[in-house]
């Protein structure tokens, strides 16, 4: 595919070379916990904006969206359209109040301790089964990173898909390891500004070749004409309105991912959300929208089609075959950003769970800030040597592993948050029935069809198309109904949680 690999490599190496730098350089700006976790809550709304932006859209945005775009056609923006929606939404409606809120109930570092230290849960019940989704569901989501870099270096290199992942496992740990998250946020903004120039180039350079828009319709049309239909589907089949709900409900997830809503506890002042929030959102619009057209222009670029899990390669397939090896080299770097964007963030929360929550709240409560903050890398390499075997299988989807894991946040997570953001008489037992609620219904939901046809049970015609649901409907719903009968059913807040609830409100 490529015709000049020293200059791939040779860019590559570059792009890491600086990576690994800007990650020395936070490790000399990197103090205590604080500093690891939350970066001294010293971000500006440009960094806060692109490092959320960039550690949301991970390795799917370059391979999975493309991907299905250059599968099904239109139809995906629908899940464009939800993604867009949930970012405005999750920095409209959570952002400014969590960032006050995390901070008025004891400088809480992590989503855990910010649910403990609301809901003064003395039982530290509430904080260990947080964490102990957070670790569940980030082994998939880091895992689905794992999978994308093994893709890029054995499209690229030929490299043994194996040795493929193990480099870009490499590759992340080594600044996340030293800088935490300062080197995080401050490689997210060279990735996120890298990702979007890439998906601007390489659709606008792909639709010039084949002729333009006009041209690029007719080829779909020619192709298969369902693929300009939004309402399409596969062949002739038409999309259903439970394929549509469920791909717009991906913007249900994102009140509940930990990685992003750190970027909100870690921004330097609750008026700085504002200008971040525009900045976020212009940025995901302009990803969002060169990622579908990178797949749309792949159906009138790549011969022979693509098929099966290929089609997550289409981005690389179109830079491999229109730009110079140098420029190619940068392109594909944007790959590797989107990837190391997101993974170092979902090791990151990960590891301050196991480090904060874990270590600190359950075995060593006096450690010290030198001690927590090595525990804290000693738990970044494991879980990446976890996420690496969990990776190891070639036949992943990217798209696939990043959907289970986003609807196990979302639904676990979600209800919770904004519910103990805005319900004063939510109460802890409430928020830990949603949290096991909203995360068991996912596990549950996903599992269900398949065991179902396991075990050849007959399911009626009219609960077909439900059981096909995205698990993140289901998992919401139920968590946000275990809420609220929970804290009505059992005892109202104490004093002191109704007080500092107040306290907070007035902040607002």
């Amino acid at each position: 595919m490529f015709t000049d690999q020293t200059a791939v490599v040779a860019t590559f190496v570059v792009y890491l070379v600086l990576m690994l730098l800007i990650g020395w350089y936070a490790w000399r700006q990197t103090h205590d916990l604080s500093d690891y976790i939350l970066g001294g809550r010293r971000l500006g709304p440009g960094v806060a904006a692109l490092s959320a932006g960039a550690s949301d859209m991970s390795g799917w945005l370059l391979l999975g969206l493309p991907g299905y775009a250059y599968a099904s056609g239109v139809q995906a923006g629908w899940l464009a359209l939800g993604l867009l929606a949930g970012t405005w939404a999750n920095w409209r409606v959570v952002a400014q109040r969590l960032r006050r809120y995390s901070q008025h109930a004891g400088d809480a570092l992590t989503l855990p301790a910010f649910f403990e230290q609301r809901f003064h849960d003395h039982t530290r019940a509430l904080r260990v089964i947080s964490a102990l989704f957070i670790l569940l569901f980030f082994l998939f989501y880091t895992a689905s990173g794992l999978v994308a870099g093994g893709k890029l270096f054995q499209t690229v290199f030929g490299l043994p898909y194996g040795w493929a992942v193990a480099a870009g496992a490499l590759a992340i740990v080594g600044y996340t390891f030293f800088g935490g998250f300062l080197a995080v946020s401050w490689t997210d903004v060279v990735q996120g500004l890298l990702m979007a120039a890439a998906l601007v180039i390489v659709p606008i350079v792909a639709i010039t070749d084949i002729g333009g828009l006009h041209a690029l319709q007719a080829h779909m049309a020619r192709v298969n004409p369902d693929l300009l239909d939004i309402f399409g589907g596969h062949g002739s089949k038409a999309l259903s309105t439970v394929a549509i709900i469920s791909l717009l409900a991906w913007g249900l997830g994102y009140f509940g991912q930990p990685h992003i809503l750190a970027r909100f506890k870690a921004i330097r002042s609750p008026r700085d959300v504002g200008p971040a929030r525009r900045i976020a959102v212009s940025w995901t619009a302009l990803t969002l929208v060169g990622a579908m057209l990178v797949g749309l222009s792949g159906i009138g670029y790549v011969q022979p089609a693509l098929t099966g899990a290929d089609t997550e390669k289409v981005f690389m397939v179109l830079v491999g075959a229109m730009f110079h090896p140098v420029v190619a080299g940068i392109l594909l770097a944007a790959i590797l950003a989107a990837i190391m964007s997101t993974a170092d963030s979902q090791l990151l929360v990960s590891s301050s769970a196991l480090a904060e929550d874990f270590y600190k709240a359950l075995l060593r409560p006096g450690a010290g800030a030198t001690e927590l903050v090595w525990i804290g890398r000693a738990a970044v390499l494991a879980l990446a040597i976890a996420a690496y075997l969990l990776a190891l299988d070639p036949n992943s989807k990217v798209l696939d592993l990043v959907a289970y894991a986003w609807a196990g946040f979302g639904a676990a997570f979600g209800p919770t948050l904004l519910l103990a953001l805005y319900w004063r008489r939510m109460n802890a037992v409430g928020a830990l029935a949603g949290i096991v609620a909203g995360g068991v219904t996912v596990v549950v939901w996903k599992q269900l069809g398949p065991l179902l046809a396991h075990f050849d049970v007959a399911v009626p015609a009219g609960l077909v198309d439900v059981l096909k649901l995205y698990e993140i409907v289901p998992g919401f719903i139920v968590s946000l109904a275990a809420i609220v009968v929970a804290s009505l059913v059992t005892r109202a807040p104490s004093d002191a949680v109704a007080l500092q609830h107040r306290q907070f409100e007035n902040l607002c």
